[in-house]
């Protein structure tokens, strides 16, 4: 018995970015990128809110014909239309969400009439859909096996969505290479059935390291006027946020903002992040594959955060594994932080890749440092 995902669904903006595009902000071409990222082009968004995005992908994953913004671009598989009302629990990992309060999870359950699920956001980075989806089939297990086993009243959990939807282009410094290069927008979801008689997700491995190095920040930027000061109100006050050179200094941001007009924008360092994850991709995927009891020849695929084609190689080759055995979507999405798991799991089973009873490895990275694994059944 576990959780089953029975549907998936990936949505990108209409505005397409080619390699060669971005030589009208910074000093790069398309060869330069597609050798050190195995990127060509990646989706930017216009008009569409972060929302917008998830719920086209959210759509796709249902099954259902998306009766707002079916103007944005959609993949779906789905066996047969999924009821909206069947949906219990919805858990929306991004960074980029169009509100504090209510969150993205809230705003999406209203749009979509996801009127029987609970909905919260978290934030771990672009390791947030392997976060969420073991959070989801946790809260799953708790609800559907405690309250047989020992009489616990709970809510049973049946189905959740489990969504992702990143703008990160807002996020960017468009005059900085090294970072511009890189990212995209776009939404990626998955649909779990908790099914008495089939396995689902087998294991599932979480961990986070400490970022020592400040390798990979993003500061929250508070800009509304406060007519305070440590001595009680001034009306006359500065509306600058004097915690914020504190939180610049925690993260040795200081030397950096001050050389730049954007303070809430993605630093990184990269070759740190680099040698970060690529260890720890192929770390997580032995450690998910062992606590399952099984070894990497009975995996058909794995699907990969896509941050970069250099780091899924590198994985690869410190797991001794072809490179065909890792799902390959970065081309033409970019980085597009946590949806980049659930959008290439989306291509993969769209692309006829994976078939009933085959076993999947998701794996992913990010700022945090977050890392984990997910090993499942489709």
């Amino acid at each position: 018995m576990g959780a089953v995902i029975i549907g998936c669904g990936k949505s990108t903006p209409n505005l397409e970015i080619e390699n060669d595009d971005l030589k009208a902000l910074v000093d790069t071409n398309d060869e330069w990128i597609r050798t050190r990222t195995g990127i060509g082009s990646r989706h930017i968004s216009v008009d569409e809110t972060t929302e917008a995005l998830a719920y086209a992908a959210s759509a796709a994953a249902l099954g259902m014909s998306a009766s707002k913004h079916s103007d944005i671009a959609s993949i779906s598989y789905c066996a047969e239309p999924i009821d909206p009302e069947s949906i219990d629990l919805v858990i929306f990992p991004t960074i980029t969400p169009d509100s504090i309060v209510p969150s993205a999870a809230a705003a999406l359950k209203k749009d979509m009439r996801l009127q029987n699920a609970i909905a919260f956001d978290i934030n771990a980075a672009c390791t947030g859909f392997i976060y969420g989806i073991s959070v989801a089939e946790s809260m799953m297990a708790a609800s559907n096996l405690a309250a047989a086993q020992n009489g616990c009243k709970r809510s049973k959990i049946k189905r959740a969505l489990i969504v992702c939807s990143e703008r990160l282009s807002r996020l960017t410094d468009w005059n900085e290479r090294g970072t511009c290069v890189l990212f995209g927008d776009g939404a990626g979801a998955a649909v779990l059935e908790w099914r008495d008689d089939e396995p689902g997700i087998i294991a599932t491995y979480m961990r986070n390291d400490d970022d020592d190095t400040n390798a990979l920040t993003c500061p929250n930027n508070f800009t509304a006027p406060q007519p305070f000061t440590k001595d009680g109100i001034d009306a006359s006050a500065s509306d600058v946020d004097e915690a914020a050179d504190e939180v610049d200094a925690f993260f040795d941001l200081v030397d950096a903002i001050g050389s730049s007009s954007d303070r809430q924008v993605i630093r990184m360092d990269g070759q740190a992040v680099f040698k970060f994850a690529g260890k720890a991709m192929a770390s997580c995927v032995e450690h998910v594959v062992e606590q399952a009891g099984l070894a990497l020849d009975d995996i058909k695929l794995i699907v990969p955060h896509q941050a970069n084609e250099r780091i899924i190689r590198f994985a690869a080759k410190r797991l001794s594994m072809d490179i065909e055995a890792f799902q390959l979507s970065i081309e033409d999405t970019g980085n597009t932080s946590s949806s980049g798991v659930p959008m290439a799991l989306t291509d993969a089973l769209a692309q006829g890749k994976l078939e009933r009873g085959d076993k999947v490895v998701l794996v992913a990275f990010g700022g945090g440092l977050t890392s984990g694994a997910v090993l499942l059944e489709i």
